[in-house]
């Protein structure tokens, strides 16, 4: 439901979308990888291909693996639901009724298209510019990189090398500087009860460089 709140218009499937990031790092630019940038000429051309990757997967027409689709939860019913039209319109309605009551000039109203559709973007910047530029902690076989030293722009998630690293580590952020601003969120939620995290390797330091 917070996904759902969060993401409005452009909600996505946490089954369909773990499916698609299990598989990126299983097959990390190859051709079995649903979004490398290597096998595209832009990026409109990769985000289109990975939003036919997308519904294949959340329609069940996708030939996946188990090991992809383990432990996963569903919820077919409210997925369904928030596929919809009606949601989207719902929230693009909303969005755009923020912005007459409080946009004090005009320009800002073409702000609403990145609003209406945040969740493609978002994988478009990941999926592509984190693939591209940026630098690396880690000698990897992929071309995942870290855009920013310190990730004010997507909020820890453009630590891209990093993730690919270690890709289960709730922590984004490696070297000192590489704030991940949602991880002290995440040991808030651990702490109270609302997730359980299993037990997490012993953080990098400076030294294992």
């Amino acid at each position: 439901m917070l996904s759902f709140i969060a993401q409005g218009s452009s909600y996505l499937s946490p089954r369909a979308y773990a499916v698609l990031h299990r598989q990126h790092h299983a097959y990390a630019d190859t051709d079995k990888d649903p979004h490398s940038p290597l096998h595209y000429k832009n990026v409109f051309a990769m985000m289109w291909a990975t939003k036919d990757a997308y519904t294949a997967a959340f329609e069940n027409r996708a030939d996946v693996e188990p090991r992809f689709t383990k432990n996963l939860p569903g919820w077919v019913s409210f997925d369904q639901f928030a596929h919809g039209w009606t949601p989207r319109i719902f929230w693009a309605a909303a969005y755009t009724a923020f912005y007459i009551q409080f946009a004090t000039a005009w320009w800002m109203y073409l702000l609403l298209p990145i609003h209406f559709a945040m969740s493609p973007i978002h994988g478009a910047i990941i999926n592509w510019y984190a693939h591209k530029y940026g630098y690396k902690n880690f000698k990897l076989k992929s071309t995942a990189v870290n855009m920013l030293p310190v990730d004010i722009l997507m909020l820890g998630e453009s630590y891209h090398n990093n993730h690919h690293k270690r890709a289960s580590h709730p922590n984004f952020g490696v070297k000192k500087y590489e704030l991940d601003p949602v991880y002290p969120f995440i040991k808030l939620f651990n702490a109270v009860g609302i997730i359980k995290l299993k037990k997490l390797p012993a953080e990098f330091i400076e030294t294992d460089f």
